[in-house]
């Protein structure tokens, strides 16, 4: 039996080289800040790219919705030239006499006088899609900075977990070898050491997962920031800085202003302006139209020795629709409905803010409780196991009871490590529905 027990201790003095192959991946990894991080990737995020171009877009659209009150203006020149034969008045056929080239212009402009506000009510239309596009990025900006701080902290709490895991592997090394050395003094059972080398495999593949996750972390990161290289995060942003938690009384005013119903709010105004645009349809139209045109033999077009002849035309004319086979009246229901639809997503967008900062101001000072909490918990597992070790030491406590003051501390790191996570992802949330960062305390 001792013997066997010797050869799992020599495959278990194995790992740390298997291990260290695996923690390559972030040692490569090049160190990014947080900051940093975000930064890029709301660069390079298709999200925020396709927001950015959205706004020029939206942009261009209100110039063209002023430039409709302008009249459109057309020129135009051109040239023919004639060949051929043709029958004179006796039916013979003759060659075409006369100067073959002809040159002509022309201006023409139309300019809609009266079209019963439309106009007004598409300018305000694409004001208010302007508005929602920039409401639109900056959500979608906060959203790949959520994503973006939710992989640093994976990494964060994955270097942690990878610290816990090799703190217990030193641990549980320790208790392997003390427990040897009481077998073969005949203070202990091989139960004892069997026990340990458990716990000591049970370390190493804790150490596995934590390493995997890094690596994975690590790689998402990368992809987030576009980068070419793999990056990772800085030793400096491992540590949190306190932020003073603001109350539900203080936040609420800045979720009612939080992108999400900034950007619902712009969709009700862009509705109402094309529902009332829509309106306009049963409103007669006038228009003016102008046009000059002349033709002559002038290479010049008029400009050099042979003047052209001209004509011209002023017209006015209105336009009004009585029946079109319910057209109008279609196309009104419908910009009356997609109406409806934005001012109730509009109050459901409110409602939700509220929920979603209650929900997440709940998570935040709860996950820094239990920080505080499982930081006590730690510290008071690492003196019961010192305590236990002592005892065991002593032959006044079993083996039993050191394994079980160890599975407590792992827990307490464990939980530990998850309660930052959680604060940390909980205050990233928070940030991200009122769209501006929290201020942090020094």
């Amino acid at each position: 039996m001792i013997q066997r027990l010797k050869t799992v201790i020599f495959s278990l003095a194995l790992f740390p080289a298997i291990a260290g192959g695996q923690s390559a991946t972030d040692t490569a990894a090049t160190p990014i800040t947080l900051a940093e991080a975000i930064r890029l990737a709301q660069q390079n995020s298709p999200l925020t790219v396709q927001a950015r171009g959205t706004i020029q877009t939206s942009s261009a659209s209100v110039k063209q919705a002023y430039s409709a009150f302008l009249p459109s203006i057309n020129l135009s020149a051109g040239t023919s030239h004639q060949s051929g034969d043709r029958f004179d008045t006796q039916g013979n056929l003759v060659p075409f006499i006369g100067n073959p080239t002809s040159y002509s212009t022309g201006l023409n402009a139309s300019w809609q006088l009266f079209d019963g506000g439309r106009r007004f009510f598409d300018i305000r239309k694409n004001i208010a899609d302007v508005n929602e596009a920039e409401a639109s990025e900056v959500t979608q900006k906060y959203q790949v900075g959520l994503q973006v701080k939710e992989q640093y902290y994976n990494i964060l709490a994955a270097r942690e977990s990878q610290s816990a895991a090799q703190a217990q592997i030193d641990q549980a090394t320790q208790e392997l070898n003390a427990s040897s050395l009481r077998l073969r003094a005949g203070a202990a059972t091989t139960s004892d050491s069997l026990r340990s080398v458990i716990q000591l495999g049970n370390a190493r593949l804790a150490l596995l997962s934590a390493q995997n996750n890094l690596s994975l972390a690590n790689a998402t990161l990368t992809r987030l920031v576009a980068s070419t290289h793999p990056v990772t995060a800085t030793v400096s942003d491992t540590l949190d800085q306190s932020v003073v938690i603001p109350s539900l009384a203080e936040l609420e005013p800045l979720v009612q202003h939080a992108p999400l119903v900034e950007q619902a709010d712009a969709q009700l105004k862009s509705a109402e302006a094309a529902s009332r645009s829509a309106k306009t349809t049963f409103l007669p139209t006038v228009n003016l139209n102008f046009s000059r045109g002349g033709s002559g033999l002038d290479p010049l077009f008029g400009n050099g020795d042979k003047r052209f002849a001209y004509n011209q035309s002023l017209n006015f004319g209105l336009s009004f629709p009585l029946f079109n086979n319910l057209g109008r009246e279609m196309t009104v229901l419908r910009a009356s409905v997609a109406e409806d639809n934005a001012e109730v997503a509009l109050r459901d967008a409110r409602l939700q803010a509220h929920e979603t900062l209650v929900q997440t101001l709940g998570q935040m000072t709860t996950a820094k409780e239990q920080v505080n909490i499982q930081t006590v918990s730690v510290a008071a597992a690492l003196e019961d196991l010192r305590v236990q070790q002592k005892r065991y030491e002593l032959g006044a406590s079993t083996f039993l009871d050191v394994l079980t003051s160890q599975t407590q501390l792992d827990q307490s790191r464990t939980a530990l490590i998850r309660a930052r996570f959680d604060y940390r992802v909980a205050k990233a949330q928070l940030e991200a529905l009122i769209g501006r960062d929290l201020q942090e305390t020094h």
